[in-house]
C-alpha cells in the first residue's frame, strides 16, 4: 500500500473554480450545476427518487443504467461515423456513492460540469466536488465509497481519473468502515458498447482502487457481474505514476 499523498492543489483549485455551464432547454432534475461564480465545494444529496440500498453492489447496478441513460452519456454510435461530432457532444456525468448513518448506500445528484480545457485535449470530463451536502446528516458522518462517472467512448480509466481518485482517498479515507465490513474507496467508470443511441446498455465498468493500486474491469454477464484484473498503478511520487495494463 502506498503512503497517503497530499491532496493536489491543482485538483482542488479546479474543483473550487468550477463555474456553471449554460443549460438550454429542459432542466434535468437529476443534474446539479453550481451557480455562476459559486465555489463547488460540495454536491447535493441524495438523488431524488433513486432510493437507498443495503449493499453497494445493488446501488452500482441501479446507478449504471441511470447515468448511461443521460443525453450523450454514450456516443459509441458516433465514433466511427463522425468522431469529431462524437467528441463535441459527448458528456460525462459524475456523482458520489456514499454511506449514511442509516447504514444505507445513496447517490448524490449528478453533475455534468466539464473540466476546463478537457475538450481541447480530446476527452470529455466532469468535475465532481469533493464533498456531499446531505442536510439530513452532519458532514462528518458521511462516508465516501465510489466516485462514479460514465465514459462516453467506453474507454479505460484515464490518468486524471486515477489522480483524482487518489486525491479523494487522501481527502476522505483509503478504506471505509461500513457496518461490519471494510470497503476501499475507488473510482468507477460505467460504459456501454451498444450502438443504439436511444437505449445504451449497461455493459460494465472500469475501477481503480487506490488502497491496492489495482485496475479492474467489470462486465455485465446477463445480470451477473464478472471482473478481471486490468492493470496496476505504480506511484513514482505524489503526483506522478505509471500504468501497467494487462
Amino acid at each position: 500500500m502506498n503512503p497517503l499523498f497530499p491532496l493536489s492543489p491543482l485538483l482542488v483549485a479546479r474543483v473550487l473554480a468550477c463555474v456553471a455551464c449554460s443549460s438550454p432547454g429542459f432542466a434535468d432534475p437529476h443534474v446539479w450545476r453550481p451557480r455562476p461564480g459559486e465555489k463547488a465545494e460540495s454536491i447535493p444529496g441524495p438523488l431524488e427518487n433513486f432510493g437507498s440500498f443495503e449493499s453497494f453492489s445493488d446501488a452500482l447496478k441501479a446507478a449504471c443504467p441511470l447515468i448511461l441513460s443521460k443525453p450523450n452519456a454514450s456516443v459509441v454510435h458516433l465514433q466511427e461515423r463522425d468522431p469529431q461530432l462524437a467528441l463535441r457532444v459527448s458528456t460525462e456525468y459524475c456523482a458520489w456513492l456514499y454511506y449514511t448513518p442509516e447504514r444505507k448506500y445513496e447517490l448524490s445528484m449528478l453533475t455534468d460540469v466539464p473540466l476546463p480545457g478537457s475538450a481541447l485535449q480530446g476527452a470529455a470530463s466532469c468535475l465532481l466536488p469533493p464533498n456531499v451536502d446531505d442536510p439530513r446528516y452532519p458532514p462528518s458522518s458521511i462516508k465516501y465509497i465510489f466516485l462514479l462517472h460514465n465514459h462516453p467512448f467506453a474507454g479505460e480509466l484515464s490518468k486524471p481519473d486515477i489522480g483524482f481518485a487518489m486525491a479523494m482517498a487522501n481527502a476522505h479515507a483509503l478504506i471505509v468502515e461500513v457496518g461490519s465490513r471494510k470497503v476501499p474507496l475507488s473510482v468507477v467508470a460505467f460504459f456501454s458498447s451498444s450502438k443504439d443511441s436511444q437505449r445504451p446498455t449497461c455493459d460494465g465498468f472500469y475501477q481503480y482502487i487506490p488502497a491496492t493500486n489495482e485496475l479492474r474491469k467489470w462486465v455485465n454477464m446477463g445480470g451477473d457481474w464478472a471482473s478481471r484484473k486490468a492493470g496496476t498503478v505504480a506511484w513514482l511520487n505524489a503526483t506522478e505514476f505509471t500504468i501497467t495494463r494487462e
